[in-house]
């Protein structure tokens, strides 16, 4: 099966691998333009995504040296891992919305000694078990990835059409989930003609089949409260608004009727967290209410690290639940617990 797919209109992909990921690839779409060919998002640091990155490109009729310019929709690995390497080819630049170039930032200055500590606390504070948070206690800067991403050097701003020669590339915020996400909408008639506005490359924000990770947005910094699915969920109507002809994401595959597969999110959300009310009924941690929502395993068969994601989700619900007045958290309780109003 070859890595790349025309889509029409000057408009390719490239099927990236993400190492050891049920996602198993990123789609790095590559867009013609007048100064040459800009990329939508790049995939894992990886040497053998880095290798079918190259391929791809050299199918697509270019080469890693010819990159104009590289438009990030988040700072997650699997999406930007690669720029600097692409930089480093070409001399492209790197633009990425300021509020996830914030986060990219805060990520190469960090001592991970003060993340570890950090999250040790996050975890405390959600009545994570002991046995969870003591690896953390100790740990030490290990060669993770995403630790050194790419500074990018330009900065996409909500509304405004990127500098794309020859193309029309709109910047669409879409916060959820992260801080900075973008979708870009490509303001050309589809090659296809198929019915809609334009064409959305929606990176994690709208997937085909799947539902976005939304969690909370991790800064030791900044204590906001934060409402990170009520970001998402208004970000979603947003993009329904918008009708597109058809969606490219980054992940799956492409495809259209974007207000169906919105509505189907809406709804999916709102139903969960009405399950998550019922749970509520007793007073519940945090990690005791991602203990017993549902995922795609049982919870004795979640590894560490997605445990950590996962009471990460039951937070942001929660947070939702506390601002739409239909939960609390109990009064004198902690670690702290809340139950449904």
């Amino acid at each position: 099966m070859t890595n790349t797919h025309d889509h029409g209109g000057g408009v390719r992909s490239v099927r990236v691998p993400i190492p050891d990921n049920p996602l198993g690839h990123t789609l790095v779409y590559v867009v013609d333009t007048d100064r040459g060919p800009v990329l939508i998002d790049t995939g894992w640091d990886d040497p053998a995504s880095w290798d079918t990155l190259a391929d791809g490109l050299a199918a697509c009729g270019t080469a890693p040296a010819e990159i104009h310019g590289v438009v990030i929709t988040h700072h997650h690995p699997d999406h930007h891992g690669l720029s600097g390497k692409v930089r480093e080819a070409s001399g492209a630049w790197i633009a990425m919305h300021a509020a996830d170039a914030a986060i990219v930032r805060r990520t190469r200055s960090a001592e991970p000694e003060r993340w570890f500590t950090y999250m040790a606390a996050k975890l405390t504070a959600a009545g994570a078990p002991e046995e969870h948070v003591a690896p953390l206690r100790g740990a030490r800067r290990r060669n993770l990835p995403g630790l050194s991403p790419a500074l990018p050097d330009r900065e996409i701003v909500p509304g405004d059409l990127l500098p794309l020669p020859g193309r029309r590339l709109r910047a669409i915020w879409t916060p959820g989930h992260t801080p900075g996400h973008v979708c870009l909408h490509l303001e050309e008639a589809h090659p296809a003609g198929l019915p809609g506005n334009g064409r959305l490359f929606s990176g994690d924000h709208v997937l085909p089949e799947i539902t976005p990770h939304i969690g909370l947005y991790e800064d030791p910094d900044d204590a906001t409260i934060t409402d990170p699915l009520g970001d998402y969920l208004d970000s979603l109507e947003r993009v329904a608004r918008l009708s597109p002809a058809e969606i490219l994401p980054a992940h799956q595959h492409p495809f259209t009727d974007a207000g169906t597969r919105v509505a189907d999110l809406l709804t999916h959300h709102e139903s969960r967290l009405t399950d998550l009310l019922s749970l509520l009924s007793d007073p519940l941690t945090a990690w005791q209410l991602a203990e017993r929502m549902e995922w795609n395993r049982p919870w004795d068969q979640i590894p560490y690290g997605s445990r950590n994601i996962a009471v990460s989700e039951a937070e942001s619900h929660l947070r939702r639940l506390v601002k739409l007045g239909r939960a609390e958290a109990v009064a004198g309780s902690n670690p702290v617990t809340y139950t449904a109003v």
